[in-house]
Order: structure tokens, then sequence, then C-alpha cells
């Protein structure tokens, strides 16, 4: 099996059926840090895959929304070693994590650059710990938005080792050239940005600040990716989702479930109302 292809094809199975798959986000540690183990069983039996994100103190693709939760997460404690350790307690092959999560879609792990170093340094041997890390805790991809194509070789080497994938991503403002290039060194899917903004921002449908239209940006990256195309920003009601419909095979739905914590709605509710 390739490397991420358990993911890759969990998402397409589940577009097959005429829809984009859903792949939630949520911030490890908000609002609490045993929130972490609820909110994945919760969000599973509706999720192609969950995307955790590592709080940071500067997200710089995000919006104010994941930027509170961030806060919040860092001032209750939360690391990026201790949300490794959170999920290898959870994902671990014995019969008691199969029992505890009996449902586990693939794990994808968000980490700005900042909290990869300051957890496990940025030599080789660091960058295999990290990598061994993700693979003894059930992380199936890492995504790095502040780490260029160019720079990641050495990463995405370490993780391959593992059997661990790096995701990449692209936006709007991306030549083709670019993008094909980017889409060919992408594992499991490819991260599309639909808008030249933050997250939590305008919908897809709405952005304006493309060359072409959302879903003719998407529709040329499916051309050109031999990995599923995954979009996100501003993907915040099933509406939103419907208007994707035939252009990606994924559907990345974060700010809308980290609003849905912040008010103490269910953001398992939520997502299920999108699928």
């Amino acid at each position: 099996m390739t490397i991420a292809k358990h993911v890759s094809d969990s998402i397409l199975r589940r577009s097959a059926r005429g829809r984009p798959a859903l792949v939630p986000y949520i911030t490890a540690g908000f609002p609490k840090l045993e929130s972490l183990s609820a909110q994945l069983r919760a969000l599973a039996p509706h999720a192609a895959a969950i995307e955790i994100g590592v709080p940071f103190s500067d997200p710089m693709a995000d919006g104010v929304t994941i930027q509170g939760s961030s806060r919040k997460a860092l001032d209750n404690g939360v690391t990026l070693r201790w949300i490794l350790d959170q999920l290898g307690a959870m994902t671990a092959g014995n019969q008691q994590a199969t029992e505890h999560w009996p449902q586990q879609p693939p794990l994808v792990l968000m980490s700005y650059l900042n909290p990869v170093i300051s957890s496990f340094g940025a030599g080789r041997s660091s960058l295999r710990s990290l990598a061994q890390a993700c693979r003894g805790s059930g992380v199936s991809l890492l995504i790095i938005p502040d780490l260029p194509l160019e720079e990641s070789g050495e990463l995405r080497e370490q993780l391959h080792l593992q059997g661990v994938g790096l995701v990449q991503l692209v936006s709007p403002v991306t030549p083709q050239a670019r993008a094909r290039t980017i889409a060919h060194a992408s594992d499991g899917f490819l991260y599309a940005v639909t808008v030249t903004g933050v997250t939590g921002g305008s919908a897809p449908a709405a952005a304006a600040a493309t060359a072409v239209s959302p879903n003719r940006y998407l529709d040329s990256l499916r051309e050109l990716s031999p990995v599923p195309v995954c979009a996100g920003f501003g993907i915040r009601t099933r509406a939103h989702v419907d208007a994707l419909a035939g252009h990606c095979d994924g559907a990345i739905v974060g700010s809308a479930l980290i609003d849905a914590i912040d008010k103490g709605q269910d953001p398992a509710a939520l997502l299920a109302s999108m699928v």
C-alpha cells in the first residue's frame, strides 16, 4: 500500500455517494484537556478523516475562531507531545483501544512548524523521532502549512519511512504548473485552500479573489492531482458542501465546529447535518 492510500480510499469511498466526504477539524484540548477523546469519538461516524489542530500562539492561516481555540488550549497546557501521547492511548492496537473507539477514521495532525521544532527539534534525528511518534500515535498524515514544498523533503522522507504522509497545500493564486508539482508531492489528499484569506472567512462559493471561479479552480486541481482534492477555509453549512459537490472529493470543516463547541453546542450534530 502506498503512503496514506488508506486515507485517499476513505475519502473516495464516502465521496462516491455524490457529495464531498467530510473532514472535520478540531483544536486539541479545546475547550478542556479531556474534550479530545469525546470529540473524536463523536465525530468519527460522520468523518472520512479527522484533522486535529496543534495549538500555536501565531496561527497565520487561521482566523479569530481558531486563534481563540488555540489560545485556550495553550492555556490548558496542550503541547504537541501531549497530543501524541493522548492519541497513542486512544488508538493503540489492543483490545481495550478497539472497544474504546471502534470506528476510528484516519487521523490527520495539523501543526505549524514552530511547535514541531520546539517539541522535537529540527535535525534529522529529531524529525525521525517525530515520525516515529506520529506512527506510534496512529497519525496517518501531517499538515504543516508554513513549511514550503522545497524545504519539506527531509521531513517527508522520515515520515515515509514510518508509513506516515505529508499533505501539501495549494491556494487560488498558485500557478498551475506549481500546483501540479505540489499535488504530485502530496500524500493522502491535496489541501485546496479556497479563499485568499484565513480560516472562517467567506464561503468558497462566494470567494471572489481568484482568477477563475472557485469551482473551476477545484475542477482544474482534480484534473492534475493524483490524490483526492479536499477544499478548506470557509465551509460552514450544508449549502456550502452542496455547492462543492462534483468539484472536489472532500470538504474540511473547521471554524464552524469550533464555534459550535465554544457555544456549548454539539459539533457532531452540526457535522452530521452536512453529510
